[in-house]
């Protein structure tokens, strides 16, 4: 599979690598590409699958320098809405009542969107990644192709996907929802993910 990835961070080096183990062929794009990146452009155009990983603040410009490439392409969301404050820290950057996918599906519509990898910080994946039993990925998204392609990735990055339901579901593993930053076996992940439905957070 071809894998464009969108935001230079310590996450998408991680899965950047893990995806080459696994035969993919990865082009990693920033909006500063370097002597290892290329643009947001050619990284967007490059991937069967989009990875879509940079910090919040610049999701918008970024979207923006895909010129369209995202188009009819599954999207693999990785952000959390929030921005930081030097006065206040991270504070949400959208509404209560949307999720940050359900915000970049506003901004490209035309993407197959799904939430992913969007739980943990990256030590936590280095951690548990390949370890039985394997770590859950919650994954939520309206679009059966991108849910197929986000599940075969999270396997071939060593750990196991779990559907945590449409894209309006997406909050519950964001900053300040109840699945962000659980540590979740597969085999626990059904009772989890019941839980936090019903936890009115």
């Amino acid at each position: 599979m071809r894998i464009g990835i969108i935001g230079a961070g310590e996450l998408s080096g991680s899965l950047a690598g893990w995806w080459t183990e696994a035969g993919h062929d990865v082009v990693v794009g920033s909006s500063q590409a370097g002597t290892n990146t290329a643009t947001v452009t050619d990284a967007a155009a490059f991937g069967d699958v989009v990875l879509f990983a940079p910090e919040w603040a610049t999701a918008h410009d970024l979207i923006d320098l895909t010129a369209g490439a995202l188009t009819g392409k599954p999207v693999l969301d990785a952000t959390n809405p929030v921005v930081w404050s030097e006065t206040d820290g991270y504070q949400r950057a959208v509404p209560d009542d949307l999720s940050g996918i359900e915000t970049l599906s506003a901004w490209a519509p035309d993407a197959h969107w799904v939430k992913a990898f969007n739980t943990f910080p990256t030590t936590v994946l280095k951690r548990r990644r390949g370890r039985d039993p394997l770590l859950a990925e919650f994954i939520c998204t309206d679009h059966r192709d991108a849910r197929g392609a986000a599940s075969r990735l999270i396997q071939d990055a060593g750990f196991a996907p779990f559907f945590a339901g449409r894209a309006s579901n997406a909050g519950l593993t964001e900053t300040g929802g109840p699945l962000q930053m659980r540590e979740v076996d597969v085999a626990d992940a059904t009772a989890t993910f019941a839980l936090a439905v019903g936890s009115n957070w």
